[in-house]
């Protein structure tokens, strides 16, 4: 397809998108009917079926992509009737795309169009959780550096802390923290926080922070108490994972947090310079 017809293609396209309040782009079905080259109604109508079947089966909701509306357009002699359409996602448009002929010039662009679109949605999508594990990490970093802070001013020692932790860890998981490493394949020199999801490593800053206030509030003094304290908590929060259905010491790690930080980071560098590409 040559670069002039491309360039065409994408201007119509874009050209017939909107924007609902909220900042949904969208289509209407009407409209893309021609920009996808069908002349018949009824003959689009059985790929925007054949594309709501491909919406339900990847475990989608069929009304949060595709939404019945009427229209109203002019018939000559200035009155006007109302037609049935449909609001359609990218994503229904890329299905729609998807399920037409790709012999058809207009839908191999749509095909192209609508894959790079969704694309990206997903690339952000993708980001967003890195950011918001980077900031959990970050954020119990802070917490577990109070803690111990805490337990040096209260016990006098340094070492108190990688023992509470150690004991919260095991009230956390059912596992030591070193059977934890051993069994998620974590170097023994690294912490089992850089490895773990992010609803895990929340639950470890949920507990943290409920003992750095309980050792405050009710000035505990000595590293059995603030380790009953900690042992206490991370049961708790154990409790409340199991009753949701997860297990813990169950989920897969995930990547090094550090590996993790300088892709971002290097990710950023490059939108920084190239900010219309995502690669």
């Amino acid at each position: 397809m040559k670069k002039e017809i491309i360039k065409s293609l994408t201007n119509t396209f874009e050209s017939h998108s909107y924007t609902t309040e909220n900042g949904i782009e969208f289509w209407y079905a009407r409209d893309l009917q021609h920009l996808l080259g069908y002349t018949k109604w009824d003959n689009f109508l059985k790929v925007i079926n054949k594309a709501k079947t491909s919406c339900e089966a990847g475990g989608n909701n069929i009304s949060d992509h595709f939404a019945d509306v009427g229209k109203m357009v002019k018939i000559g002699s200035g009155t006007e009737r109302e037609i049935n359409d449909i609001i359609l996602t990218r994503y229904a448009c890329y299905l729609i795309a998807q399920n037409g002929d790709p012999r058809k010039e207009e839908i191999a662009f749509a095909q192209n169009y609508f894959a790079v679109q969704t694309r990206k949605f997903e690339l952000i999508e993708k980001r967003i959780r890195d950011w918001e594990r980077l900031k959990a990490r970050q954020k119990l970093s802070l917490s577990e550096k109070e803690l111990s802070g805490l337990i040096y001013e209260k016990t006098g020692s340094d070492k108190n802390f990688g023992l509470i932790r150690s004991k919260g860890d095991q009230a956390l998981f059912g596992k030591t923290t070193q059977q934890m490493k051993k069994k998620l394949s974590i170097p023994k020199s690294r912490a089992l926080a850089d490895f773990l999801p992010t609803i895990t490593i929340k639950a470890k800053d949920f507990a943290t922070e409920i003992t750095v206030f309980n050792t405050k509030e009710k000035d505990l003094q000595t590293e059995r108490q603030i380790s009953a304290e900690h042992i206490t908590n991370n049961r708790s929060v154990r409790k409340i994972l199991l009753q949701r259905g997860i297990k813990p010491e169950e989920l897969p790690p995930e990547e090094d947090i550090k590996k993790l930080e300088r892709r971002v980071k290097s990710e950023s560098k490059k939108l920084g310079k190239n900010p219309d590409k995502l690669e």
